[in-house]
């Protein structure tokens, strides 16, 4: 883990928020590697998620919203943790993570478990009294509900049917930590699949699969998956049913993705509290009911953590020590880096122009600093899957080296056929 948050920092994929001023906890931004790394994860969810598929689309529902949604949504009242204080040291904790005893000092002494709900609350407009309370959202999810009858008249869906959305909600979490693993602020890839009630345990069954099979799909090994139903105690207000995928951290298993089974609470309580009626009425049959829905819920920011750990490698090439980062090439920061052999006048324009080929179809990056070989190791460590090296003899050949960085294997191919080269085996269309 530590050697993972040191490159994260090192090579630019995370900073700590506010740095300059000593930080603010819990808080990242995402370098330069981080920015691109977090958008591939995003862009292939999408991808599985929409592209792939007739049957959901997408919305980019308000970040905030009317109190009246939360309200109604059961998270004024039940999204709430049990919060400890530690007499002796002073520490605050959740009640149901530390077993009676305080992490920090070892002390039983505790207060007595309080609720702590973890909505941020703000005030709209320029007074702040109880009738401009607000609140930043806690999940995406109640957009897609709000939105449920303007998707459905807009774009002729009928169940089985889904309302994908990738955006940031707000946690005020009492103990965050591991680095990006539990943060405040935090991006979520989640989908509404509104289903016929008698077929939600089918369709609960084909999510879990299918969304198992994208992280193997994205290069984490089976191993170091695996996927927990939860039990009945700890199902949320809203769930008739919820599985958890949970990726095998450096500290022992932690939460993916989140798929439940949510039943028809969300509609029935929106449609209850706003007075509109939330539901589907199939001309075929002339039967009306309202969708039971079954969620996806992942974590965009987790989902970037586990591809770096689990693509985190050292070997050796050539006898010299190695680290790189074995990631998908989807979820790489740069497809294909271009390394001129040398900043020589005669080899940098022609390096400039390979570069300009391959930028319109693939994220690419450009180094000349240093020996070939240090850049070649620079580029394996950020996880770049391609290098294309310009040497002197390209000058006359007209060729170039494609190097792969999980084998090292190098092959010329003539800049002509290049893009097509690189398109084929990092199968873009």
């Amino acid at each position: 883990m530590e050697r993972v948050v040191n490159l994260c920092k090192r090579r630019g994929f995370v900073f700590p928020s506010a740095e300059i001023y000593g930080g603010f906890r819990s808080t990242y931004d995402y370098g330069p590697l981080g920015v691109l790394a977090l958008r591939n994860v995003k862009d292939a969810w999408w991808r599985s998620m929409v592209q792939l598929r007739d049957d959901v689309v997408g919305i980019d529902a308000a970040i905030l919203t009317s109190p009246r949604v939360w309200e109604a949504s059961g998270h004024l009242t039940n999204f709430a943790d049990p919060l400890v204080d530690c007499r002796n040291c002073k520490e605050r904790w959740r009640a149901d993570e530390i077993g009676g005893v305080c992490p920090n000092c070892g002390s039983k002494d505790l207060t007595e478990p309080r609720a702590f709900n973890m909505m941020f609350k703000t005030h709209a407009g320029p007074v702040e009294n109880e009738a401009a309370v607000a609140y930043l959202r806690p999940e995406t999810a109640q957009g897609m509900f709000l939105n449920f009858n303007n998707v459905l008249q807009t774009t002729r869906k009928k169940p089985p049917f889904g309302i994908a959305q990738i955006g940031k909600s707000f946690r005020n979490e009492i103990t965050p930590g591991n680095f990006v693993f539990r943060t405040r602020e935090f991006e979520q890839m989640e989908m509404e699949y509104f289903v016929p009630p008698a077929e939600a345990d089918t369709w609960f069954e084909y999510w879990c699969a299918e969304r198992m099979a994208w992280y193997r799909g994205l290069g984490i090994p089976e191993d170091r998956l695996r996927l927990r139903e939860h039990d009945a105690e700890e199902l949320s207000h809203y769930s008739a049913r919820t599985a958890d995928i949970e990726f095998a951290f450096p500290w022992g298993w932690g939460e993916l993705e989140g798929l439940a089974n949510r039943t028809d609470f969300d509609l029935k309580a929106h449609s209850t509290a706003s007075g509109e009626r939330l539901e589907y009425f199939d001309q075929s049959t002339g039967e009306r009911y309202v969708p039971y829905v079954i969620e996806p819920a992942a974590g965009a920011t987790r989902a970037m953590m586990a591809f770096l750990l689990a693509a985190y490698d050292e070997d050796e090439v050539g006898g010299e020590h190695r680290t790189v980062l074995r990631l998908h090439h989807r979820i790489s920061p740069y497809a294909v880096t271009v390394l001129p052999l040398s900043k020589k006048e005669t080899l940098t324009p022609v390096a400039r122009k390979v570069l300009a080929l391959c930028q319109p179809h693939f994220m690419c990056d450009y180094d000349e600093t240093q020996s070939i070989g240090r850049r070649y190791r620079r580029q394996d460590e950020i996880g770049t899957a391609y290098c294309v090296t310009v040497d002197f003899a390209t000058l006359d050949d007209k060729a170039v080296t494609i190097r792969e960085r999980d084998s090292t294997e190098q092959v010329r191919v003539p800049i002509d056929s290049l893009v097509d080269e690189l398109k084929a085996r990092l199968l873009v269309s």
